[in-house]
This record gives C-alpha cells, sequence and structure tokens, in this order.
C-alpha cells in the first residue's frame, strides 16, 4: 500500500501517473484502471475478480450504439477479451469492425455511476482516451502495492476552480516576427503543463489590450502542418500584434483542442478514414472541445489586464473570457491560413462549431 500525502493536486498526479503506466490504483474502494494502458497481467486479475466494469463516455457509447442509461456514462460488464476492450475504447478500428456486440449496459447504481464518471475524468486528465476498467473493493480486502487516493480529493484538484498560476520566470526575447517581446512562464497549481505569455511592447493597463489566446499546436506552429491554419494564425496574430505596437499572444498548452498530442493523432486517423473533426473527436469519446480558457483570463489577470479586444474566430473564446472576469471590448478576425488540405476542416469549424470564417 502507498499512501499518499501532500495536496490534492498531488494525489491526482499520482494517480494519474499509475494509469499511464498501465498500473492500477486505488480511488475510494474501487480499483481503477485504463482501458488503453493497463497490461495483460492486471487486466485479467480485475477480469477475475467478476465485477468489473468498463466505463466509456456518452459520446463513445453512442459510436457503439451502446444505451447510455447515466447520460454522460455508459457502464457494461467488463468483456474477458483484452483486445476487444481496446477496439471498445479505441475507434481506430471502427470501420475494419464495426460490429463489436450486442451487449447490456448496466443501469441504477447511484455511487458506482459517480465512480466511473471520476475515473473517466481522471484518465482525460491524463491524456488517455476516455475509457477506464473499475472494480469495487470487497469487505476489509486492503491491496499492496498500489496508489491510494480519496475520491473527494481528486475531485477537489479536478474542479477547475481550485486551479491557481504561479508566474515563475520571465525574460525579454526578441522575435523575428516582434522584437520588443517579453515571456512569462506560469505554472498552473494542477500540476499540469506550463502556459506562456507574450507581451509584445507596453500596453497601457487601463485600456482594452490586443490579445490572441492560442492554444498550442505542434504539428502546426512548429511542423508547419497544412492540416490545419494554427501556424500561420500563430505567425499572422505575432505579426498583428506588433505592428499595433502593443499587446499579448497567450501560448496555451491545451494540444488538440485540450485532448493531447496522441489523442490528436487519433482524431487525424479519424479524419483520414473521412469523419470530419468534430466527429472524430465524438468518436474517441471526447467533446468537440476540451479546452478550458479559464487559464487564459487567470494569465491577462496576473499581468494586470482586465479588458481586451481578442484575435478570434471562435465565439466561444469572448464567452469564456466573460465567464471569467475578463471583459472583451472587440472581435478581431484573423481568418488566415487556408489551404487545399485543410479546407474542408475550416468549413467544419464554421458550420458545426460556429467559427466565424
Amino acid at each position: 500500500m502507498k499512501p499518499l500525502s501532500g495536496t490534492d493536486q498531488d494525489r491526482l498526479e499520482q494517480v494519474m501517473g499509475e494509469l499511464r503506466r498501465g498500473a492500477v490504483a486505488v480511488i475510494g474502494d474501487v480499483l481503477v484502471a485504463s482501458a488503453e494502458t493497463v497490461d495483460a497481467q492486471r487486466f485479467a486479475g480485475l477480469h477475475e475478480r467478476g465485477d468489473a466494469v468498463l466505463a466509456l463516455t456518452g459520446r463513445r457509447a453512442e459510436v457503439l450504439k451502446l444505451r447510455a442509461y447515466d447520460g454522460d456514462i455508459a457502464r457494461l460488464p467488463l468483456p474477458e477479451n483484452r483486445t476487444l476492450v481496446s477496439a471498445l475504447a479505441d475507434p481506430a478500428d471502427d470501420l475494419a469492425m464495426p460490429m463489436k456486440g450486442p451487449f447490456e449496459t448496466l443501469r441504477d447504481g447511484d455511487g458506482s455511476v459517480s465512480m466511473a464518471r471520476l475515473a473517466i475524468r481522471v484518465c482525460k486528465a491524463a491524456r488517455l482516451l476516455p475509457a477506464a476498467i473499475l472494480s469495487p473493493l470487497q469487505r476489509r480486502e486492503h491491496p499492496v502495492g498500489m496508489v491510494y487516493a480519496n475520491s473527494q480529493a481528486l475531485e477537489s484538484a479536478l474542479a477547475a476552480q481550485t486551479v491557481t498560476l504561479d508566474r515563475f520566470s520571465d525574460a525579454h526575447v526578441p522575435l523575428s516576427l516582434a522584437k520588443d517581446a517579453r515571456v512569462f512562464g506560469f505554472r498552473p497549481s494542477d500540476g499540469g503543463p506550463d502556459h506562456f505569455a507574450i507581451l509584445i511592447g507596453d500596453p497601457p493597463k487601463n485600456a482594452p489590450v490586443l490579445v490572441r489566446a492560442h492554444s498550442e499546436c505542434y504539428t502546426g506552429d512548429q511542423l508547419g502542418s497544412l492540416k490545419c491554419d494554427c501556424g500561420p494564425q500563430l505567425r499572422a496574430a505575432l505579426a498583428q500584434i506588433s505592428a499595433h505596437g502593443a499587446g499579448v499572444l497567450l501560448y496555451l498548452a491545451q494540444e488538440g483542442r485540450g485532448i493531447g498530442m496522441a489523442n490528436k493523432l487519433r482524431a487525424y486517423s479519424l479524419q483520414d478514414q473521412g469523419f470530419d473533426t468534430v466527429d472524430a473527436n465524438h468518436r474517441l469519446g471526447f467533446e468537440d472541445d476540451e479546452r478550458d480558457f479559464r487559464v487564459a483570463a487567470l494569465m491577462l489577470d496576473a499581468l494586470g489586464f482586465g479588458a481586451v479586444r481578442v484575435m478570434t474566430n471562435n465565439p466561444r473564446k469572448l464567452a469564456a473570457f466573460e465567464r471569467n472576469g475578463i471583459r472583451v471590448a472587440d472581435r478581431v478576425p484573423l481568418a488566415v491560413g487556408r489551404t487545399e488540405q485543410n479546407d474542408a476542416y475550416l468549413a467544419t469549424k464554421a458550420a458545426r462549431s460556429g467559427h466565424l470564417l
């Protein structure tokens, strides 16, 4: 037994680490594993218990034609075949193996539903596929060699309102598109990756500041991918802010609309099979957009700005700023980077996500 000490965030980090390496953690009085990563021996042990369940999101259940009696999640008795469980969690081979059932999903059981919902949230936070295996501990059962965590502690760590940012450093970094730039680093209290703010010039604090909230895109920003418009948007925003004379670019560590690089690559693979970007996310079990723009508002507040002119085509960003205490004075369009390869992607953003292109 490995009792946890420290903060709620410490507990969440340790549990996520266990799930990512294929191990089993104890949350409250339930054994929990990731359906994506659990190794063969641990999977067999969970199945042998006879009471294990597989929990999937409502989005993934809809794809699999499973009844989600619990609304946003569906639970079914854990299948014996680990390969089948992987196929239920991962849509990579959905077209090759469309018929996986029939399966009977479970209903009732308030406590087990809330624990399944929490386990899926932990998987999402760990940037794993949102699919979890759960098995309740028996009376007086105390497995050894596992990380234990209180469910309330994990709920608290996952709650958005508990997140704070610590500004750990800043430095003058002249950029090719903005020579008068200073980069500030921010570390979130939930143990997530660092975020960065690029302050260009010396914008006054008493007037709306020109801002671009840009979610990192490794493939677009650094590799020059033609599948999206992220790289051109990043460079155009820096150039436009510099030409304006002052402003802020917030570089947010929320790859793939908040699902992480691994799941973003899975979504790209599904797009190659003919699914648009929204349907690809749903097939993976995610919502259209899993990002949390609260960190953007926290960064602006830390820099002393309370009102913004936002460079975006996404109305949801405007609402997110307002919801988190930052007044939006204006929206500045940023329509650049259309290519033959991303034309359908941009059309989907407009038609299904409400982007103003």
